[in-house]
């Protein structure tokens, strides 16, 4: 695997590089508590993936070392071509732009407006304003809230909300999206709308990887399952999380 990246540690130009890799990565949080335990993962640019497990069992330390939040114990992490160990402090900002990233409790502004809201995500990269005026609303009609546009947080539903997150997300193009949990707040109905937008990001290129607790969802999609238990990967193949549950019955 390591051969794919060149000696300063960055993505060769290989088609057949993966857009996520880690390469026998471990995380121990404070007083030696283990989180993961020699990981590895690789996955290819375009591919849909859920990692699946219960409370505790290390899928938000994922995608936590996937934004570089946390550092890990030992082992190695490339994303977007980037050996993440060797990136400088201020580039970790720059890093993060190439990742759209969706959380369960939506984190809007509160006092923004819903253009405003996605917007934000471009200036804060210093977007022109002529672009943000074009590319904001095209990301709302891609989520169906264009009438919306002049709504402020607390008048949204909660399934609006996470379009709203989800628009937000995707606006500067990211060649991956991240969503922890992005139906845990959600009922039945708004969350399988959520998944057909994730799915349709998903048609257009964008690697999505979604962390999440919804059984049926992961079922009925059929797309590739990663599930971890007690921080160690135990399957990784296409299909629902009913084989894990039944091959793994503590997950």
């Amino acid at each position: 695997m390591a051969a794919r990246y060149d000696l300063e540690g960055q993505l060769k130009k290989d088609i057949d590089a993966p857009v996520i890799l880690f390469e026998n990565v471990s995380k121990e949080y404070q007083q030696g508590t283990p989180a993961l335990k020699n990981i590895n993962i690789e996955i290819r640019k375009g591919e849909f993936v859920f990692i699946v497990g219960s409370s505790g069992s290390g899928k938000s330390t994922l995608i936590k070392l996937m934004l570089k939040e946390v550092k890990p114990t030992s082992g190695k992490i490339y994303v977007a071509g980037k050996q993440l160990s060797r990136l400088k402090r201020w580039n970790v900002s720059k890093y993060r732009r190439k990742l759209g990233v969706v959380f369960q409790d939506f984190r809007l502004l509160p006092d923004r407006t819903v253009f405003e809201n996605v917007a934000f995500a471009q200036r804060v990269i210093e977007t022109p304003t002529r672009k943000i005026q074009k590319d904001t609303p095209r990301m709302l009609a891609l989520v169906g809230l264009s009438e919306k546009m002049k709504s402020y947080p607390k008048e949204l539903s909660g399934g609006e909300q996470q379009r709203v997150a989800l628009a937000r997300a995707l606006v500067n193009n990211p060649v991956i999206l991240l969503a922890d949990e992005p139906t845990g707040n959600l009922d039945p109905k708004n969350s399988w709308e959520i998944m057909r937008l994730l799915e349709e990001i998903n048609r257009r290129g964008t690697t999505v990887v979604v962390v999440t607790h919804n059984r049926e969802i992961v079922d009925e999609m059929q797309k590739r399952v990663i599930t971890v238990r007690n921080g160690i990967i135990v399957s990784d193949q296409k299909g629902g999380y009913a084989y894990a549950k039944n091959q793994y019955s503590n997950i």
